[in-house]
């Protein structure tokens, strides 16, 4: 069997190696992290899929049991995003490898630092470690500070500058949150801190769970923590805007659930969450309607989806949690080819503004259709997967009897299909008012375009195809027993 090591090890590697490789050939540097990418897809895919029911695979690393040793998690919860990333990791370099060629002179720097925030991700996501997920999430985020930077110019700059300082924020929130952690309870493993969590004083675990709470918020594009979200979204390269809503965010939300779900069990950390996510799909789609440059719509439209999935799992209930991975793997494949898509269309334009896509629906057909496509199913049209998980949100709301809440989505549901069709509208039904340099898509990102349109369309119409994994992930996370006894077999929650 595969050992889920190979998922961090692999990446992480490879990635300090580039440059030797590109010493010895040079155009080893975009073909390496390729095939790196492609491998730990195949490989987390195959895990995956042959995983017993129930029984996730641990690992521990060194030879040293946990608690002592530091120790890997591939369950049906964990395996699901890591599949996940892994796939859109690849897509996005199938996209990267030609694009904007002047701008990627130096790839050696790029795929290095895209290889190092997928490493730290799926580390984040694996992890039995509290600590271990600290040092992950810091890889995840040194390495998404130099990719927000890396046109170098003075917005590129102010931007990354921007996210520093609010990830510097999160991570010294979650760094003494550990501190009193460990000094509650004696250890940094993630199944005996649950079981030795119940004895910890209620006032002092509540300001755990809300340093817990701020620190990995921001990571997850919480409202009023994401003012670093429309800044890096929109200065970032196309591919590493797809990459940061597509991986970064979703690793963000995972250590966030993981924490409140296995690790600490805080009276109204889940109503806490539920009016998080509020205020944010509130923030976000009235923010986005207004938004005149594409790439920042884009990106506040993230932050609104970003929220609609904390919703989804402040309900604490299996159709939330259902729900809220249904929309978590919408918000990653439809998130990323909508950015992917926006690269290209906003690649001539000066200013990247809405206006300025006027027509393009003739002159650039192909990829006006992907950011046509992918609107239709961010909205949750049929016959797209957004639909479905739109539909499976409104019923767990609804099971939770929270008809406000619903209101509530179907009101940002109209204001995002207006913003939206706003840009549809231009690209179909306005006249081009003056000539520009068109870049049509290479070949490979005509592929990786396609090949998410493909899943989107096929999970829209047969969305058995993903159900019952999602299943078996709400199952494996709601069962905390289970996780504490393949993790620590000797103990047992009491």
């Amino acid at each position: 069997m595969t050992d889920p090591v190979y998922f961090i090890a692999i990446p992480l590697l490879t990635a300090f190696l580039l440059p030797l490789f590109g010493k010895i050939y040079k155009p080893l540097i975009g073909i390496i992290p390729g095939l790196v990418f492609a491998f730990t897809a195949y490989i987390s895919f195959d895990l995956y899929f042959n995983l017993e029911p129930g029984k996730p695979v641990i690992v521990q690393m060194a030879g040293w049991a946990p608690p002592w040793g530091i120790n890997l998690v591939f369950g049906e919860f964990s395996g699901l995003i890591v599949s996940l990333i892994t796939f859109l990791a690849f897509l996005v370099w199938v996209y990267s490898y030609n694009f904007k060629k002047v701008g990627f002179d130096n790839s050696k720097k790029y795929f290095t630092l895209l290889m190092l925030m997928v490493a730290g991700s799926i580390g984040v996501v694996l992890t039995g470690d509290i600590f271990n997920m600290f040092v992950f999430l810091e890889i995840t985020a040194i390495s998404s500070y130099g990719l927000t930077a890396f046109y170098k110019g003075r917005d590129s700059a102010e931007a990354a500058f921007k996210f520093l300082l609010i990830g510097s924020l999160s991570s010294t929130f979650i760094l003494l949150a550990i501190l009193l952690l460990y000094k509650q309870t004696g250890t940094l493993n993630m199944a005996e801190i649950a079981i030795k969590s119940q004895a910890i004083d209620p006032k002092i675990k509540s300001i755990i769970a809300i340093l817990f709470f701020v620190g990995f918020g921001i990571e997850a594009e919480m409202f009023p923590l994401n003012g670093w979200v429309p800044d890096a979204y929109s200065q970032a390269p196309g591919p590493v805007a797809a990459s940061f809503a597509s991986i970064l965010a979703k690793s963000g939300i995972y250590a966030l659930i993981r924490v409140f779900y296995t690790v600490l069990d805080v009276e109204g950390i889940f109503n806490l969450l539920l009016t998080a996510g509020l205020l944010t799909i509130i923030f976000a789609e009235f923010t986005a309607m207004r938004q005149t440059r594409l790439r920042r719509m884009l990106a506040y439209s993230s932050i609104g989806q970003m929220g609609l999935i904390m919703v989804a799992f402040s309900f604490n209930t299996k159709a939330g949690v259902f729900a809220g991975l249904f929309l978590m793997f919408n918000h990653a494949v439809i998130k990323t080819l909508l950015f992917l898509a926006s690269g290209f269309l906003t690649y001539s334009t000066k200013q990247k503004k809405i206006r300025d896509l006027d027509g393009f629906g003739k002159i650039m057909p192909f990829t006006s259709l992907m950011f046509g496509l992918g609107a239709f199913a961010i909205v949750g049209l049929p016959p797209f997967s957004g639909f479905w998980g739109k539909l499976n949100m409104l019923t767990a709301t609804a099971d939770s009897n929270l008809y406000l809440v619903i209101a509530l989505i179907l009101v940002v549901a109209v204001v995002e299909i207006i913003y939206y069709f706003k840009v549809i509208g231009r690209l179909y039904f306005r006249e081009r008012h003056e000539d520009v340099n068109i870049q049509k898509p290479t070949w490979n990102a005509v592929l990786a375009m396609s090949i998410l349109a493909l899943v989107i369309i096929g999970v829209g119409l047969y969305p058995d195809f993903i159900t019952d994994y999602l299943a078996k992930a709400t199952n494996e996370l709601f069962d905390k027993a289970g996780y504490i006894k393949h993790v620590l077999p000797s103990l047992s929650l009491n």
